[in-house]
């Protein structure tokens, strides 16, 4: 064997060796999908997170998508910035085509993992969560317009009002 694929092989050993706690770590168990949240539910979720933005004087987009992350129900409070439009849906659509909050992916990011940035679909900052009622998810709701952590907030209270 030449000096060359020595070190080659060398340096995967040590990259399985390395990541393997992480590579082989157990996901955690996702909901698995229910019926597809209807309109009324939709509507329910984006009153009480527009309430939510109001209260805290945060201009908002907010998008709310089935279970398969087709959009549902929109609306964008006035002097919304216009990028918030797209983000608030690729958020949303982020949380129900990976049954995760999409600040999983920020995390993942920040932490060093950027691979997860090649994955398609995946907009990796807080504000999409999915929507979960009686252990199914039904759909997920996207924020965008404020700071990460305020869009997470505003979705929250939208996911709380169906429980």
């Amino acid at each position: 064997m030449s000096v060359r694929n020595q070190v080659r092989l060398s340096l995967a050993a040590l990259v399985v060796a390395a990541a393997g706690p992480v590579a082989f770590a157990q996901a955690p168990a996702r909901p698995s999908y229910g019926q597809a949240i209807s309109l009324d539910a939709a509507k329910k979720v984006a009153v009480a997170a527009a309430a939510e933005a109001k209260k805290n004087n945060w201009n908002v987009a907010i998008a709310v998508v089935d279970n398969h992350g087709m959009l549902i129900y929109y609306e964008m409070a006035d002097d919304t910035q216009t990028a918030a439009a797209n983000v608030a849906q690729e958020k949303a659509r982020t949380a129900a085509l990976f049954r995760r909050p999409s600040k999983e992916f920020e995390e993942n990011v920040g932490s060093g993992r950027v691979s997860v940035l090649g994955l398609p679909g995946v907009t990796p900052i807080e504000g999409g969560l999915p929507i979960v009622v009686g252990g199914k998810m039904i759909g997920a709701v996207g924020v965008s317009g404020g700071t990460a952590p305020q869009d997470g907030q505003v979705a929250k209270a939208g996911v709380d009002a169906l429980k």
